[in-house]
């Protein structure tokens, strides 16, 4: 039980070097993380409107 409480130190000591992130910092990458998303959401919908219609006018040729 000893190894129990002893973990439980050290584990609060370590975090207490934690350099934590600032609200600023947090702020800053979660606009990063949504202005990313989203580009990547308009690229992929991009490409899958291109590739649809171009996939339609392949079956709509005739051979």
């Amino acid at each position: 039980m000893a190894k129990v409480f002893q973990f439980f130190r050290e584990s609060r000591a370590e975090l207490k070097k934690v350099v934590w992130p600032t609200k600023g910092d947090i702020l800053s990458s979660i606009k990063v993380v949504i202005i990313s998303t989203v580009i990547i959401a308009v690229v992929l919908g991009a490409l899958d409107i291109g590739f649809t219609a171009a996939f339609k006018a392949l079956m709509n040729l005739n051979f």
